[in-house]
């Protein structure tokens, strides 16, 4: 394996740089489509009847859905292309957009919900990809990582800035929704879906992939050879003892951060007088966002600090996060939860690209996008069951006790970075 040289995008040539660009727009704006409801989807919900145990269903409907199809439409990504089966995420998330602002009906919105968890299966390793694929065939043997941590900014930007919008547009123009029989919510699910369908046209114009073969037969041998790519993938995965501990070390990190992202706004809310605790949790909700990409910037120049030893970086990250976490867990006023919690989010936003550049380390072209979708499923099932435990917990005792709880597999996550430290140290010999 060819020595990496350090990132200089200054140095970059042309072509990688423009790469780069067109990603991070790409990013941005699909991202930005999501972020509009991320902070409504809750309220719109209620406003259309729904309990929260109703609630729970349609987000176990999204999750189903997401985990049943992962897989197979990654080897499907590998197979016939990335760019078509990403044109097809797009048209998934416009269907459930529109099956959303159409009804109050629960079967029909977990219909919606169905589409969604399509969508991100879909989504899951395709022009990311794509991505590392065309940025190493422009700039051999340069570093990915920074390349990654740019382009999970603009990811993580554009979450946020849409989560800003969409909290603001039912204020603003939430009369003239209910004037014309819609819910004030309806407006950002509007806003999203005139976005996603820039993102169609986007993905079409700027987006260049050396063309595969899209006829009938060779759609019906990509569909053919989609087991033969996951067992492949999966064997790998298994047989290659660094990709093992990698995903079982995300598997134990989402099982702690997973109920954090879900539960903090039912623990801070308490926290907040009851006149503006909506206005406050949309804004954290942004600020998390944020900070996320902030984070994701910083990864670089703390990667830098280990020497580029992506394993160290992410046991380092991991440890951090652990502490903080359980700090997180104590506070008692909205300001000093703020405060870690802003702390937290950075932490989380250093922790992707690392990750990100051991994986793509570990594989060849011809399964990256089935080997993502693989690990998405595993720090899913893992988010899946670190909620589960994380609700349970929280019920008998307390949210507090509960996080606390969740920071034990961030330790056993650590421990998992530091036995990669040493492996990834042998394979360089």
């Amino acid at each position: 394996m060819a020595t990496e040289i350090e990132f200089s995008y200054a140095a970059l040539n042309e072509p990688a740089r423009r790469h780069i660009r067109v990603f991070q727009i790409h990013q941005f704006l699909d991202r930005f489509a999501m972020g509009l409801t991320v902070a409504v989807v809750a309220l719109a919900l209620t406003d259309r009847g729904m309990d929260l145990f109703q609630i729970s269903l349609l987000f176990g409907v999204y999750s189903l859905t997401t985990m049943a199809m992962e897989l197979p439409f990654g080897g499907l990504a590998d197979s016939i292309g990335r760019k078509p089966v990403f044109l097809t995420a797009v048209v998934a998330s416009l269907m459930s957009l529109a099956l959303f602002l159409s009804t109050s009906d629960f079967l029909v919105l977990a219909l919606s919900f169905a589409f969604i968890g399509f969508g991100r299966a879909l989504r899951s390793g395709t022009l990311d990809a794509w991505f590392v694929e065309t940025f190493k065939a422009t700039a051999p043997n340069v570093d990915v990582q920074p390349a990654l941590a740019k382009a999970q900014w603009a990811n993580a930007m554009g979450l946020a800035i849409g989560a800003v919008l969409g909290g603001l547009l039912p204020d603003i123009l939430g009369e003239v929704a209910k004037s014309l029989g819609f819910s004030i919510y309806d407006v950002s699910y509007v806003a999203s879906f005139g976005v996603m369908l820039g993102v169609f046209v986007f993905t079409m114009l700027a987006i260049v992939e050396k063309p595969r073969p899209r006829d009938v037969t060779a759609l019906m041998h990509g569909f053919a050879s989609v087991p033969t790519v996951i067992k492949d993938a999966s064997r790998l995965a298994v047989r290659h003892p660094t990709l093992s501990i990698l995903l079982a070390a995300l598997a134990f990190f989402l099982m702690a951060a997973s109920p954090v992202e879900v539960i903090w706004p039912t623990h801070a809310k308490p926290m907040l007088d009851v006149g503006y605790a909506n206005t406050v949790i949309g804004v954290v909700t942004a600020t998390y966002f944020f900070s996320i990409a902030f984070g994701a910037s910083l990864s670089p120049h703390i990667s830098r600090i280990f020497r580029r030893r992506h394993a160290m970086t992410l046991a380092a990250s991991f440890a951090c996060l652990a502490g903080v976490q359980i700090a997180l867990a104590w506070q008692g006023n909205i300001i000093g939860f703020v405060a870690v919690f802003v702390l937290y989010s950075v932490i989380l936003g250093v922790t992707e690209t690392p990750a990100s550049s051991i994986l793509h380390r570990c594989v060849d072209d011809g399964q990256r996008s089935t080997m993502l979708s693989l690990r998405s499923l595993i720090q899913q099932l893992g988010g899946a069951l670190g909620l589960v435990l994380a609700g349970t917990v929280a019920e008998i005792y307390a949210t507090p006790i509960a996080w606390s709880v969740g920071a034990v597999f961030l330790v056993i996550a650590v421990m998992l970075s530091l036995v990669l430290v040493r492996r990834l140290a042998v394979e360089s010999r």
